[in-house]
């Protein structure tokens, strides 16, 4: 088997079904099967998956993890490569598996790959820069990334989020290496913590724009509260990075970041009034992000008792484990 696709679900949608199908559309020479890992689906996404050939294994809620998810569903699967991709990614053409796999092999030291991402047709407009700019940063075409300069490395925080950045959404890995090195058992951004690990042990990742998904959000703003805190909780235990140090720092970043999105919105083709619209939104969304990606960007500073009840009333990783 060449490859194995692993797609950890749950209450996945009417979305689903399209996913599968553009999966099992595929152009490809590789051999590949597709794996699905459930964790007690309420909806029909397992009458999908059952339209499908797809190998199903069935977990409790409580035993889901990011990571060890991922890793049991990667255990049950014989290919050469290992695709992770979500539930809501939807592969943009039938040649994303052939490309992914195709660039996965420019280079004996490549072990990781991601594809980029494109925000779907109903994608608000400021995701959708957000989302593009994002992913347009890591080049135009097939992109090879590694350690080449230990020393910058060490003094730029940018250049360790570059080299770091890795997404599930649409990723690829190798399975005799990813056996001997899984993902770590963590709440939030094991995909990122285990490129990190790659790369500083010398290995490489490649980009691989020619694997599209769609993939896109519009949350509601207390989604966002709840996702900025999960992911800014991952990035300090990756990067030791926080937004800020000093809460009476968030006022200027909030502006800076409000009056440039209002720049932004100003110059799209909508009316005045949804350009008013947009404004509020981004000064709120802002306010979410700033708000709860400090709390979790400072969580390692809380004690115990105050961790805990921050996770109960906040994190979308614990009640996703919970529920």
């Amino acid at each position: 088997m060449d490859v194995s696709i692993v797609i950890p679900t749950k209450n996945a949608g009417s979305l689903f079904d399209e996913v599968l199908k553009m999966v099992f559309s595929q152009k490809t020479e590789y051999e590949y099967e597709v794996i699905c890992v459930d964790s007690g689906s309420k909806d029909g996404t397992l009458d999908v998956i059952h339209k499908y050939p797809c190998k199903l294994y069935e977990i409790p809620a409580s035993e889901f993890g990011h990571g060890k998810t991922r890793n049991y569903g990667a255990s049950k699967g014989s290919g050469t490569y290992i695709v992770f991709i979500t539930q809501d990614a939807l592969p943009a053409s039938d040649t994303w598996l052939q490309n992914f796999i195709d660039a996965m092999k420019m280079d004996p030291e490549v072990v990781g790959g991601f594809g980029i991402h494109y925000p779907y047709p109903d994608c608000n407009f400021i995701d959708k820069r957000d989302l593009e700019g994002h992913f347009k940063g890591f080049g135009e075409t097939n992109t090879i990334f590694y350690l080449d300069d230990p020393e910058r490395y060490e003094r730029e925080e940018g250049y360790r989020h570059v080299l770091a950045f890795f997404s599930d959404n649409n990723s690829c890995v190798r399975r005799d290496v990813f056996e001997k090195y899984p993902y770590p058992d963590v709440n939030f951004a094991e995909d990122q913590i285990w490129a990190r690990k790659m790369i500083e042990m010398g290995y490489k990742k490649v980009y691989c724009p020619y694997a599209p998904v769609y993939h896109s959000h519009n949350f509601k703003l207390g989604t966002y509260f709840a996702r900025y805190y999960d992911e800014y909780k991952g990035i300090y235990e990756i990067h030791q990075y926080m937004m800020v140090q000093r809460w009476k720092q968030l006022p200027r970043l909030l502006l800076r970041q409000v009056r440039g999105d209002c720049v932004y919105i100003r110059h799209q083709p909508v009316s005045k009034k949804t350009k008013i619209q947009w404004a509020f939104y981004s000064l709120f969304r802002n306010i979410a992000r700033f708000w709860g990606g400090t709390l979790g960007g400072k969580y390692h500073t809380y004690s115990r008792k105050k961790q805990e009840f921050l996770d109960r009333h906040i994190s979308q990783q614990y009640k996703q484990r919970k529920a």
